[in-house]
């Protein structure tokens, strides 16, 4: 029975304290980030272990989370298989658009394994790091757990499609509708990779993998049912064919009620809720033993004081006694103080 706490709490326990770790943990609001984001662009620093490493392991050493996510970005899946991606400051993500049976035809799967080498390198580097009995995995309780993931197909594909950040993903929404077909070919490559390239994540050393499906609210029921739940399905079923015991977090974000047909009809083992969801009522939808992840805002982070310590509590206070991962319903804020995650850190874990 493992001793890491978040593992326990992904397991359905009512870990308390609950285990916590933030999305975008790893990012530029942090000093020594920001020394290394000058060395290399975005892909490089994802592609070299070295950096990837180090990274992933400096928001570990600062405050002790329970959870280290692999830095590594979503669209490094479309990205091995050969869509043309470049990040601009400023602007985020430009790709060259999939647009067409040609444009999908130029997509090749086969090359994912040898592209995504290094960040399997770096997954067995940060997991050596964590387990080693004096290494940085010190989480209090029992050690830090290495969390793995991916983009969920839709949301991949709303990047593929329209060829960078969107509010409405126009294009990709609209192939859909009036490309049926050619959408769907599409969505069947990205299971199929996406499920590959987590099971080889967790062969390098993920002990959890997480399923961000970050534009999943823009669709209606039906739509949701389609390209979200059903995609979703697919992907766990086929991770816990190989890894049975591997939790995976689901995190439909912006999905509202939807949640609750997710979390039943997907299998994950637990479901992030974003910042919009009403942590008693997501209660009453999900089934039991299903974990819930989230949602502290991260603008409540940013403010820090007792904004920041009120918004802890109310949400400790919903989920005391319930499986839960606190974290933040969406990533921390480049502007956010580190001394504010401290206090985060310190404010959850108060017995």
């Amino acid at each position: 029975m493992t001793t890491k706490r978040l593992l326990r709490a992904l397991g359905g326990e009512a870990v308390w304290p609950p285990p916590v770790w933030l999305m975008r943990q790893a990012g530029r609001y942090l000093p020594e980030f920001r020394a290394m984001r000058a060395q290399a662009d975005f892909i490089t620093r994802c592609m070299t272990p070295d950096i990837a490493t180090e990274l992933t392991l400096q928001p570990i050493r600062r405050f002790g989370m329970d959870g280290a996510i692999l830095f590594s970005d979503i669209l490094i899946l479309p990205w091995a298989m050969g869509q043309s991606l470049h990040f601009v400051d400023g602007t985020g993500p430009v790709l060259e658009p999939i647009r067409s049976r040609a444009d999908l035809a130029r997509l090749d799967p086969r090359r994912v394994v040898e592209r995504t080498a290094p960040v399997m390198e770096a997954l067995r580097r940060l997991r050596a790091a964590l387990d080693a009995p004096a290494g940085v995995g010190v989480a209090p309780g029992g050690g830090t757990t290495l969390i793995g993931f991916a983009g969920a197909p839709f949301t991949v594909a709303c990047y593929m499609v329209d060829g960078g950040g969107s509010r409405e993903f126009a294009h990709t929404r609209l192939m859909a509708y009036s490309e049926p077909v050619l959408f769907e070919r599409l969505m069947a490559l990205l299971i199929h990779s996406t499920a590959d390239m987590l099971c080889a994540q967790i062969e390098a050393g993920a002990e959890a993998v997480m399923l961000f499906d970050s534009w999943a609210g823009l669709l209606p029921p039906g739509e949701f049912a389609r390209h979200v739940i059903a995609p979703a399905r697919a992907i766990v079923q086929a991770v816990h064919a190989s890894y049975p015991e591997i939790p995976v977090i689901g995190f439909p974000r912006l999905g509202g009620v939807s949640v609750g047909r997710y979390a039943t009809l997907t299998g994950v083992q637990a479901v992030g809720l974003d910042t919009g969801v009403d942590l008693e009522v997501a209660s009453t939808l999900l089934p039991t033993g299903i974990t819930t992840q989230g949602n502290l805002d991260p603008l409540a982070l940013l403010a820090g004081g007792r904004s920041l310590a009120d918004a802890i509590e109310a949400i400790r206070t919903v989920v005391r006694g319930r499986p839960h991962v606190f974290n933040l319903g969406h990533g921390v804020l480049p502007q956010t103080p580190p001394e504010h995650v401290a206090a985060l850190v310190e404010a959850v874990r108060h017995a």
